[in-house]
């Protein structure tokens, strides 16, 4: 009988078709941590084990290849990602267990897990690529074993994938900085395969909600980082911002068509730097051209040529910056760069809306915005009161 994960009754719709849903290998580490930990802390020895994901679905993992040792024990989660066309697809995920002297939990990367060589990743350099969801996961996991067994020591994770080196190189993070193995990711734990087309339909599904029950000016963000920079640091309805992942273009497109007034688009830098040369669609394999963007406009601002060319050999937007920034001269390329994706905003939507763009980093925080961004501001409060009063009524 095949093992049942908890995804059975899960899908999503592609081509009129199911499509399988997986989970990450975020959720695969956390799993198979939480095994070996409940296995080193009770001396027992289990097949599966369930994982609560920040998606609120709940999986039963296979445990595979456990292995035990004086304080510790090792064991493996098996990667799924359902129907989505995933390289890291059947790898497995490697947790070993040991306990500690040293209160609290540990978490490291092994073999197979790449190690962060470059400023403006998620974690700082020389860490492990296990990125800040998947970490959480396996802490608020293994601190509940913890206090349940009343166990007063520390415990230390170590994470491997025995493909990860050879898999790495067929991703992109030899290019980011990320050398010796895979990145361990994930922000909900869960794999949802989804086309292009359907991607940008269930857009357009959304949108056209939010107008057909009044709204005529929308917050866009492209993704996660976008909204969670809303919720953060701006006062506006947060709840009522649409991810339009990497369609700028087919955004502003569809809003023409239904009679949209204004879009504030909220965006780290990294992808809507693109904007400012015209790219409509920032998926890094449609255009790549960030540090390009940076050096021209840096030149533009007045840098030094050999600094313009120690921006093109960055592999970060945030590494480019600092050298921006070193050099005195960010606020002037941010004013340049924000100009420019106006000037193609609006060239994309024939003058015909009012456009704005906010731009920030995870390293640097707020950098800049376009002219009409405070006007926006307004109208997007505005629009949530008079809403808000209308379904009260």
């Amino acid at each position: 009988m095949a093992h049942k994960t908890g995804l059975e009754e899960y899908y999503s719709i592609k081509n009129n078709q199911k499509m399988r849903l997986g989970y990450t290998t975020g959720s695969c580490a956390a799993g198979a941590a939480k095994a070996a930990s409940r296995m080193l802390l009770e001396d027992s020895r289990i097949s599966q084990e369930t994982l609560m994901t920040p998606k609120g679905i709940l999986l039963n993992l296979e445990i595979l290849h456990t292995t035990r040792g004086n304080n510790w024990v090792s064991c493996a989660v098996k990667k799924d990602a359902g129907d989505d066309p995933d390289i890291t697809d059947q790898l497995e995920i490697f947790a070993k267990v040991e306990k500690s002297t040293q209160p609290g939990i540990r978490i490291q990367g092994g073999e197979g897990v790449g190690t962060v060589t470059r400023k403006g990743l998620e974690q700082p350099i020389g860490s492990p690529a296990i990125n800040k969801v998947p970490q959480a996961m396996i802490r608020k996991e293994l601190e509940a074993l913890c206090q349940k067994q009343n166990y007063p020591g520390g415990l230390v994770v170590t994470i491997s994938v025995p493909k990860g080196q050879e898999i790495a190189g067929k991703t992109f993070n030899p290019r980011l900085g990320i050398q010796g193995g895979i990145s361990i990711l994930g922000t909900s734990g869960i794999v949802e395969p989804m086309s292009e087309a359907a991607l940008i339909k269930s857009i357009q599904v959304e949108m056209r909600q939010k107008v057909e029950n009044g709204a005529e000016y929308l917050l866009i963000t492209p993704g996660n980082y976008g909204a969670a920079y809303v919720k953060e640091h701006m006062e506006l309805p947060f709840e009522e911002n649409i991810k339009c992942s990497n369609y700028v273009g087919e955004t502003i497109d569809m809003a023409l068509d239904m009679g949209v007034k204004g879009i504030l688009f909220i965006s780290h830098i990294g992808k809507f730097v693109k904007v400012a040369a015209g790219i409509m669609n920032t998926h890094s394999r449609s255009a790549d051209a960030r540090a390009e963007i940076l050096a021209a406009n840096a030149i533009r601002a007045g840098i030094s040529l050999d600094r313009a060319k120690k921006i093109l050999d960055t592999i970060t937007t945030d590494e480019a910056l600092n050298i921006i920034k070193e050099e005195g001269l960010l606020q002037p390329v941010i004013k340049e760069l924000t100009d420019r994706i106006l000037y193609y905003l609006n060239h994309r939507a024939y003058d015909r809306m009012l456009l704005g763009a906010v731009l920030f980093s995870n390293e640097h925080g707020y950098l800049g915005e376009t002219e009409h961004v405070k006007e926006l501001e307004r109208l997007l409060k505005e629009q949530k009161n008079l809403l808000t009063k209308e379904e009260q009524k």
